[in-house]
């Protein structure tokens, strides 16, 4: 026996029945919701070359990625993130199109996860991208649809807003250098305020050094903002927490001040976000369901500068959240009727199970010798009823 050829593959899994049922009926929900709102979709290639995630802000490293060659030696990845490559299209095949821009999707992405961190490396994603505008409006169109999907994907949710400037400024203005600083990234992503502290014990006390060590007391509701005004007193980080105060005062008129809350510490493992950055959450699950922010400078590392903004909805974390709020299936779902067939009536079978399901019925062919069997059959799996065929046509 081959050793791995009765399992899946790290960080993948098979999906039964009931739960493939459920995924394709959020993606449709949310697809109707993204249509409603304009956004036409589009589908990328699940294999793409290594330069394309290859930018010069790296927000992808190497060792992340699925890679393989195609025939000619190029270097190749499955597709790690679904906004690059839309970035790709927007700035070549509709770089010519009338902005704004309005995309939506449903595809996987392929992502290495650390070892023992449950994570999967196969993540189904429906979102969205607002190409073209850096309006107030467009963030919040952003924001509202993203609140209308969290809604679409059923219990109570929470959204979470911060500004990915905020942290890029604190880190030009502190006096370390850029090693210390990606460890100090890496910190905050994980949220290891202990190791954090460590590091700024090592550097001399500036007001951004401050402000870091206060990252976890940065969240919570519209307190927040005078606690980080009274941190930071530069000019640069006062026009980015008004900008983001004025933000969340309209997301809180309608999503509501109790679903609404602000994390300046909130980063993202891509590094492309370059303003307001969201997560959405669902009860009963604690990671984030959704994700997504501005980004203005991606495209123009493709020869194409617009902004744009977005975020993507994670469809293998709405399922597990709503699974358990279902009783599980393990059992195919049953047929309405079987249809029997004696011998030489086999074209009329078919012809009476097509009838059926114009009906609206399931109907399934029994493949039994015997019509006592296929009543056996059907009595094992559940189904309505059987109908046998047992006259052929003439002529």
């Amino acid at each position: 026996m081959n050793k791995y050829d009765r399992i899946t593959p790290e960080g993948t899994r098979d999906s039964l029945f009931a739960e493939c049922t459920l995924r394709r009926d959020i993606e449709s929900r949310l697809h109707g919701l993204f249509a409603a709102r304009g956004y036409s979709e589009i589908i990328t290639p699940t294999l793409e070359f290594f330069d394309v995630f290859s930018r010069k802000a790296q927000p992808f490293p190497q060792e992340q990625m699925y890679k393989l060659t195609d025939a000619k030696g190029r270097l190749l990845v499955l597709r790690p993130d679904n906004t690059v490559p839309i970035a790709r299209v927007c700035a070549t095949r509709l770089r010519d199109a009338a902005l704004p821009l309005r995309l939506c999707y449903n595809q996987n992405i392929h992502v290495i996860s650390p070892s023992l961190k449950g994570r999967d490396d196969e993540i189904s994603q429906s979102g969205i991208e607002l190409i073209g505008s850096d309006s107030r409006m467009a963030d919040l169109e952003v924001i509202a649809a993203a609140a209308d999907a969290l809604k679409a994907c059923g219990g109570e949710y929470a959204l979470e807003l911060g500004n990915a400037a905020f942290f890029r400024t604190l880190m030009a203005e502190l006096p370390a250098s850029d090693a210390v600083k990606e460890q100090l990234r890496d910190c905050i992503e994980t949220k290891n305020y202990p190791a954090l502290n460590d590091l700024l014990d090592t550097l001399p006390e500036s007001e951004a050094a401050s402000a870091l060590r206060m990252l976890p007391r940065l969240y919570g509701g519209e307190e927040v903002f005078a606690k980080a005004s009274a941190l930071c007193k530069s000019s640069e980080i006062a026009a980015i927490l008004d900008d983001l105060h004025a933000l969340w005062q309209s997301v809180s008129q309608f999503a509501g001040k109790e679903r609404v809350r602000v994390d300046l510490g909130m980063m993202h493992r891509t590094d492309y976000y370059t303003g307001m950055i969201l997560r959405g959450y669902l009860s009963g699950y604690g990671e984030e369901i959704l994700s997504g922010g501005r980004y203005d400078k991606l495209l123009a590392e493709f020869g194409y500068d617009v902004p744009a903004t977005g975020f993507a909805v994670n469809i293998d974390a709405v399922v597990k959240v709503l699974s358990r709020q279902q009783a599980p299936q393990t059992a195919l779902p049953a047929s309405n009727v079987l249809i029997w067939a004696a011998k030489g009536c086999e074209a009329e079978a078919v012809e009476a199970a097509r009838n059926l399901r114009e009906k609206g019925l399931v109907v399934e062919h029994s493949l039994s010798e015997t019509l006592d069997e296929a009543r056996t059959y059907a009595a094992a799996h559940g189904i309505d009823s059987v109908l046998p065929i047992e006259q052929a046509k003439e002529g």
